[in-house]
């Protein structure tokens, strides 16, 4: 019985039973925008071997969409691909988070193991499972996959990984508050790509605990126009399509680039503080509290993905200043389809224009840009004539 408990226990995090020996582990995980930076600097600390697929591409979604089936979501099928090429590579361990509620991301690992057999391949699917505790089993996991015991080296691994978002994550804000305001074309977009490339090479604990002090006072030298015009826009919408540029289309350069201010709310480096953060140590309103709180007149409870939060920060957003919304969506996103038939009504009641936005490998850029300018010109209208009636 105790040895039937102890292999359970061991193959909890694994859909293979351990088949790969650790010291032959080759480690994959999907792309998604900044994550690789965190995710690289934890994972090397172990020592463990890592194959990293290509960036998300139009040749990355063809393989995924030959090899999906039609209904399933547009980050599903970049995930597919991505655990295909890394495979092609010589990846045999492929990590994936698992969440709860209605959003398919719970299953993705289910599916995509299934199809990656059905394929041919042999490999391990280690499942860091968000249904469990958190920090704990984040640790469990690891584990499995690296059978590390230096405590040193976790150290390391999550405070470089940690310090990494927060850095990378700090410069995209500083960026998004620039790029309009900028004098100098292109100035904030060289500095944001100098500094990606800083943080990417920094591995030394004390040397990542100071790159965001020095994102800030690098973006704070660039020459900005404080006076200039400039309405501001909350991007939301589903986790994966926000924070990963391809698949949004560079949305926010789109926006930058016609004077718009985007403030982006959810962030890899919030998320990381929210989930693995003991709570005991995280004393501060989190984001999803104050959805919940905000969108407690047109929601009762989350459902599962982003769909409180979509909901929640339209509701804030309305209420602190904020000039338009736009919300962005993979086309079958059950979530965000209860989110999308909501905020009409958020809208209305909260007196805020809002773009919607679905996006699919069948998704046209050019049309999407021809709707992001109309809504920009709306919005700097409104803003225009808010601001003369304030002066009158």
């Amino acid at each position: 019985m105790k040895n039937t408990e102890k292999k359970l226990n061991k193959s909890r995090y694994s859909q293979r039973d351990n088949s790969v020996p650790t010291k032959d582990r080759v480690v994959a995980w999907p792309r998604m925008g900044n994550i690789d930076l965190s995710m690289y600097a934890l994972v090397s600390s172990l020592g463990v071997k890592i194959v990293m697929p290509p960036k998300n591409s139009n040749e990355a979604l063809e393989i995924g969409v030959k090899n999906s089936i039609e209904g399933i979501c547009l980050p599903y099928k970049l995930n597919l691909a991505n655990y295909i090429m890394a495979l092609e590579k010589g990846a045999n361990t492929l990590m994936m988070f698992q969440a709860p509620g209605s959003c398919r991301f719970g299953n993705y690992t289910k599916m995509a193991q299934k199809t990656l057999e059905k394929m041919g391949y042999k490999f391990d699917m280690v499942v860091f499972d968000m249904y469990q505790s958190k920090m704990k089993q984040t640790l469990e996991a690891f584990w499995h996959v690296t059978r590390c015991i230096n405590p040193y080296r976790y150290y390391k691994g999550f405070s470089t990984g940690f310090n990494k978002a927060f850095a990378i994550d700090t410069a995209e804000r500083l960026l998004f508050y620039t790029r309009p305001r900028e004098i100098n074309k292109g100035d904030a977009e060289k500095c944001y790509k100098k500094w990606y490339q800083i943080i990417s090479d920094t591995n030394s604990v004390i040397e990542c605990k100071k790159l965001k002090k020095r994102v800030i006072e690098d973006f704070n030298k660039i020459p900005i126009d404080k006076e200039k015009f400039v309405p501001k826009v909350y991007l939301l919408g589903e986790f994966f399509v926000l924070l990963d540029p391809y698949t949004n289309q560079e949305i926010e350069k789109t926006l930058g680039d016609l004077g718009v201010e985007v403030q982006r709310q959810i962030f890899f480096s919030d998320w990381l503080e929210h989930v693995l953060k003991p709570s005991l140590f995280y004393k501060k309103e989190s984001h999803r509290e104050r959805c919940v709180r905000f969108a407690k007149d047109y929601m009762k409870r989350a459902i599962g993905g982003e769909c409180i939060e979509t909901v929640g920060d339209t509701v804030f957003a309305a209420r602190n200043g904020i000039d338009g919304i736009i919300h962005i969506m993979p086309f079958t996103c059950m979530p965000e389809i209860v989110a999308q038939n909501i905020l009409p009504k958020v809208s209305k009641q909260e007196n805020i224009p809002v773009l919607e936005l679905v996006l699919d490998e069948q998704t046209g850029k050019a049309g999407n840009i021809t709707r992001i300018e109309a809504f920009v010109d709306l919005v700097k209208r409104k803003k225009m004539r808010t601001q003369n009636e304030i002066k009158k």
